[in-house]
C-alpha cells in the first residue's frame, strides 16, 4: 500500500511541477505582453482544476489496470484525464470559466518540454527502426505541411481575402 502511494505522491509532485512551470511561463508571457491574460484568483483554481483532473485520471488508469478487457486495460492515461476533464465541465460552468483562465501557450510549453525529454529517453529505441521509417516521416510532415497550408487557403478564397 504504501509502494502505491508513494506512486501517487511523485506523480502528484511532477504534476505540480508543471502547474508550477505553466504558472511561471503565463507571467513571463504577461511581462513581455501586459495584454495577454492576466494571472488572477481564477487562474489558480484552473490549475488546480487540472491538477485534480490529472490525478483522477492517473486513479482510474490505475484502477482499469484490474479489468479483464483488454481495451480499457490499454486504454492511455492521457484519455482518461481527458474523459475526467470532460465530464466535470459539463457538470459544472465553473471549470470551464477557470480552465480559460490559464493561457493555452502557457500549458503547452511545459507539456512539450516533457514530451522532448520523454523522446531522447527513448534515442536507443529510436536507433533500432529502419531508416525508411525517417522517409515516412519526411512525406508524413509534407503531406501535414502542403495540407493545412491548402486548407487555410481555401479559407482565406472562401472569406473573400
Amino acid at each position: 500500500m504504501a509502494a502505491g502511494m508513494n506512486k501517487y505522491v511523485k506523480y502528484g509532485l511532477v504534476l505540480l511541477l508543471s502547474i508550477g512551470l505553466i504558472l511561471f511561463t503565463q507571467e513571463i508571457k504577461l511581462l513581455k505582453y501586459p495584454e495577454s491574460t492576466p494571472v488572477t484568483a481564477l487562474t489558480i483554481y484552473g490549475l488546480v482544476s487540472l491538477w485534480f483532473f490529472s490525478m483522477i485520471g492517473i486513479f482510474i488508469s490505475d484502477q482499469m489496470q484490474r479489468v479483464r478487457i483488454k481495451v480499457i486495460r490499454d486504454f492511455p492515461i492521457l484519455g482518461w484525464v481527458s474523459i475526467t476533464s470532460l465530464v466535470f465541465c459539463l457538470l459544472s460552468d465553473f471549470f470551464v470559466e477557470a480552465i480559460q483562465a490559464v493561457d493555452f501557450l502557457s500549458i503547452t510549453t511545459p507539456i512539450l518540454t516533457f514530451a522532448g525529454i520523454s523522446v531522447a529517453n527513448r534515442l536507443v529505441d529510436l536507433r533500432k527502426t529502419s531508416w525508411k521509417i525517417a522517409i515516412v516521416a519526411i512525406f508524413v510532415f509534407t503531406g501535414t505541411y502542403v495540407g493545412s497550408a491548402l486548407l487555410a487557403q481555401l479559407g482565406l478564397f472562401l472569406a473573400g481575402n
